[in-house]
């Protein structure tokens, strides 16, 4: 596959995912695809399919992490409110 088309490829599926609407998709991916595009520049002028690379793997992070703190959530019990104590009677005038 030629690298023009790699690239052509890779910017059709980062448009896809940036315009699918979904909040989801965009947790995780703008951080991953920033760092992905930095890394891919510095590593050989691949900034597009770093920032591909970074959106997936951002998102994945994210979602794993997400997933996470549910687990944590589950596990830990509820704490039940404490009762209030009654408010103090008002002082009666002899």
């Amino acid at each position: 596959m030629s690298p023009k088309i790699q690239v052509f490829a890779v910017s059709v599926l980062g448009i896809a995912l940036l315009g699918s609407g979904q909040a989801a998709v965009a947790k995780g991916c703008l951080k991953g695809a920033a760092v992905g595009a930095v890394a891919g520049h510095v590593a050989g002028h691949h900034a597009v399919l770093g920032a591909a690379a970074g959106c997936a793997v951002g998102h994945h992070m994210a979602k794993k992490k997400q997933q996470e703190l549910q687990q944590q959530q589950q596990q830990q019990p509820k704490e039940q409110p404490k009762p209030q104590p009654p408010p103090p009677s008002p002082a009666t005038v002899v």
